[in-house]
């Protein structure tokens, strides 16, 4: 089977509005993810801008490449809210059908990237996100007389709850409203910080099961790699089957991946902000141009 392993921009807009937006690589252009049960996301969020609590059907890293978040996690084992500030260089596993929200308090725009496992996704290649509240939340779904028994909550509670949000994903929030601007626990536990991992002869840095042992339980690991311009890293494969999909996050440069029987499956310039994947046991090279690249990546192997 010959796969298209091309690098893509995102090619879809989910959401976008005053508070920020969600883009996604679909199947159109970006096959690969589909046939390798991968899948990608990127969230942006102005000033002020907040993510409506949700949960997801698949694990994933998010990954912040600009400005500072705020997220709250609530995980299906215990209703503890936990909140963490995570800043650029930083990554933070989110598993399945954990609630989370996000929010961005500062003045400038955060991103963030998302990249993990599309296996148990009901649309290939994409995160799917079931929202508690808003436009399309769960709580709209159900029937009044349902949650006015579950909450003893009255009519009007209950049309406020479930439908005065008209945005279905991400809202601006106004200055009246007081957001956490701490985190609540220890932050190491939940956040892993790239950017203090790396020394000056470093290129390369993993979060893997061994580092960070949280990633045992969703399967996942990841790492950040920078390549001086005009310099090339050796090539890499996985030897457990291991699927690897790449965010370019800065710079630019060019990537060879070769597969079965010694064919050469890839040879391209990479640009900021492409995705690509690297199927299991292929290998693969990146020469990083002028301005030097870096680039996230993420593995369907804890180690």
């Amino acid at each position: 089977m010959e796969l298209n392993l091309s690098p893509q921009m995102a090619d879809t807009t989910i959401f976008e509005g005053e508070g920020g937006g969600y883009y996604i690589s679909t199947d159109v252009k970006s096959p690969a993810l589909v046939e390798t049960e991968l899948a990608a996301g990127k969230l942006v969020l102005q000033p002020r801008g907040f993510a409506l609590p949700h949960y997801a059907d698949s694990h994933k890293i998010g990954y912040v490449t600009q400005g500072t978040c705020t997220v709250g996690l609530v995980s299906p084992t215990n209703s503890e809210e936990k909140v963490v500030v995570i800043n650029k260089g930083e990554a933070i596993p989110v598993a399945a059908g954990t609630i989370s929200w996000w929010f961005n308090g500062g003045d400038s725009d955060v991103t963030l990237i998302f990249l993990g496992k599309g296996s148990q996704s009901y649309n290939p290649g994409q995160f799917n996100y079931f929202f508690l509240t808003g436009a399309i939340g769960l709580m709209g779904g159900f029937s009044t007389e349902f949650i006015s028994k579950i909450y003893n909550f009255d009519e009007s509670d209950l049309q406020k709850l479930a439908k005065s949000q008209v945005n279905p994903f991400i809202i601006k929030l106004g200055p009246e409203i007081n957001m956490p601007s701490e985190s609540n626990c220890t932050v190491g536990e939940y956040v892993f910080n790239f950017e203090n991992e790396f020394f000056s002869n470093a290129n390369t840095i993993e979060m893997t099961a061994d580092n960070f042992t949280v990633l045992d339980k969703i399967g996942l690991s990841a790492g950040v790699v920078k390549i001086a311009r005009n310099t090339i890293i050796s090539p890499s494969y996985s030897t457990d089957s291991a699927q690897r999909v790449f965010y370019v996050t800065k710079g630019s440069g060019r990537v060879q991946i070769v597969g079965l029987n010694g064919t050469q499956s890839l040879d391209v310039i990479l640009e900021e902000g492409q995705i690509f994947v690297v199927p299991k046991f292929f290998a693969v090279t990146q020469l990083a141009g002028e301005n030097g690249l870096e680039f996230f990546s993420v593995s369907t192997s804890p180690r």
